[in-house]
């Protein structure tokens, strides 16, 4: 959690550069074996990104509610005054996450809330308009991502709209691409009651892309 210090992402490629860093250690350590990216929900986005700037070395990528559909209720208006927002005051908190929305399972939400590595404050503005305009740019460019990919997304996401991972079904220009909605689950669908499931089938689709 970001307290005393009021820290703020000052662009979308902080994360992809830092994800590079990371892939190109864990590539050196295991040259041999396969690896695949997996991505949930604002990691989802950034994995999501990093696969069109980096596509080489994986096996295949897992994104799980990825946040890649600009809201309804955001007009271009609205992104207009936060991008404005972000120029003049871009440490300016705008809104929080409904947490109740992370999973059915109270015990999974309320470790959500207590864990003090999870930040629940608002974002910055910064964040946000870096944010939507990423997802923008992976709208537009998802069929430049062409590795076997599996979507995973809750049908009764509250925080992310099911609409977009469809979306990004339609877009990937990979020909070996999977997507499960599954009836009911909300948005962290590893987190759910039936996680079981989500991570079978996740396995079951990591088994049968690792090439010998």
């Amino acid at each position: 959690k970001s307290d005393g210090v009021r820290a703020y992402v000052k662009r979308f490629d902080d994360f992809i550069d830092t994800l590079k860093i990371y892939s190109d250690m864990v590539f050196d350590w295991q040259p041999d074996t396969p690896r695949f990216l997996v991505g949930h929900s604002l990691g989802g986005l950034i994995a999501l990104a990093y696969l069109i700037d980096h596509p080489g070395g994986l096996s295949g990528a897992v994104v799980s509610g990825p946040s890649v559909k600009v809201p309804d209720n955001i007009s271009q208006a609205t992104i207009f005054s936060g991008n404005v927002l972000s120029f003049l005051m871009p440490k300016f908190r705008l809104i929080g996450l409904e947490v109740d929305g992370v999973s059915r399972d109270p015990g999974v939400v309320q470790a959500y809330v207590s864990d003090p590595l999870v930040y629940t404050g608002k974002i910055t503005a910064r964040l946000a308009a870096e944010t939507l305009k990423t997802m923008g740019r992976v709208t537009a460019e998802a069929g430049r991502i062409t590795l076997p990919i599996m979507i995973l997304q809750g049908g009764a996401d509250r925080l992310v709209d099911p609409a977009g991972a469809r979306m990004l079904y339609e877009k990937v220009g990979a020909s070996d691409k999977t997507i499960k909605i599954y009836d009911g689950l909300y948005h962290e669908v590893f987190n759910e009651p039936e996680h079981d499931q989500v991570l079978t089938d996740v396995g079951a689709w990591i088994e049968a892309h690792i090439k010998p």
